[in-house]
């Protein structure tokens, strides 16, 4: 690209959300929904770097501005790391890595199919929505090519300029999830796995956090073995994709494998429900209601629904999903 169109290119881009944590790693605002419900990752480390998640394809005009800001040339972005292919976290990546010479998709053995090949995952995806409706939320799907993504073992280290990242798969949230743990700095990038936590609720007592239980692969007992595994790191830091960097961790790990269980039960007790959906629906909501007044947060009950009530509709379902597999498999 010429200079001049080089520049023309950066005065056309958007204005970024991002906000800079430790360690060279700074979270940029995928602008999905809404402002501050879904972060992307960039880390850097001697002279590269790596995206974790990248956000929807309608995102990668954020990603490519955000860049630009850090100074990042985008021949140095060596990685795109996917914790799992779920959309809103992995839509972009093909559109991302057009502009990206010199990176490598690192993904699940389990999802890479699902990018390389993303026909089934649109076909699907627009059974879901509806055409216009995952238009406007997902944009077109690019493939990944082939020799162009790396697939991972449980435990396979890589190297980003000699920072250390391990990828351990993380099965509960979905099969094809894995985490990545920066080894160097006590830091690990969980995807969903552990938990998502909106900044609007942080109070003097520090981060609200919740479980993620949605659609199709939700599974109580892998979720809570793959949370213990993350906390077996000792971790300082925890970069979530919804939304960005939480501490003290301990307490974190613990609400939200107690939050499993509980939710898993409550399904389990109620299974008969004529409209278990509905009804789980309700009972979450005031299980996190409440839990948010013991946290301390002062937020309108209304403004609570307004951030968390899509996560309860998702959640609910993969309630749902998990009881419909239990019942199959009994």
């Amino acid at each position: 690209m010429v200079p001049e169109t080089r520049q023309r290119t950066k005065a056309l881009m958007p204005q970024p959300r991002i906000t800079r944590h430790p360690h060279g790693i700074t979270a940029v605002d995928t602008e999905y929904l809404r402002p501050g419900l879904a972060a992307a990752h960039v880390i850097e480390a001697g002279g590269r770097a790596a995206f974790v998640d990248v956000g929807t394809t309608h995102s990668v005009p954020y990603l490519l501005a955000a860049l630009n800001k850090l100074g990042i040339e985008r021949e140095t972005v060596d990685y795109v790391l996917l914790t799992h292919v779920h959309l809103d976290h992995a839509g972009g990546a093909g559109e991302l890595m057009r502009h990206l010479p010199n990176a490598r998709a690192v993904l699940h053995p389990r999802g890479a199919p699902h990018l390389i090949q993303p026909e089934k995952l649109i076909a699907a995806s627009r059974v879901v929505y509806g055409d216009e409706q995952y238009q406007r939320l997902y944009g077109d799907i690019v493939p990944i090519p082939a020799d162009r993504v790396i697939t991972t073992q449980d435990g396979q280290r890589i190297s980003l300029a000699g920072r250390e990242l391990e990828l351990i798969h993380t099965p509960g949230h979905a099969l094809h999830h894995q985490c990545i743990i920066d080894l160097g700095h006590s830091g690990a990038f969980t995807g969903d796995t552990f938990g998502l936590s909106y900044r609007e609720l942080d109070t003097a007592k520090g981060a609200f956090i919740v479980p993620t239980t949605t659609p199709t692969q939700f599974d109580p007992d892998q979720l809570v073995a793959s949370i213990e595994r993350l906390l077996s790191y000792r971790l300082d830091s925890v970069y979530l994709m919804h939304y960005s960097r939480v501490t003290n961790v301990p307490r974190l790990g613990a609400d939200l494998k107690a939050q499993v269980r509980e939710l898993a039960d409550l399904a389990q007790r109620n299974a008969h429900a004529p409209d278990l959906k509905s009804f789980l629906v309700q009972e979450m909501r005031a299980l996190w209601l409440r839990r948010a007044r013991e946290h301390g947060c002062t937020l309108s009950d209304a403004r609570i629904d307004e951030l968390l009530g899509p996560d309860i509709e998702l959640n609910a379902q993969g309630l749902v999903a998990w009881m419909e597999r239990q019942r199959r498999a009994a």
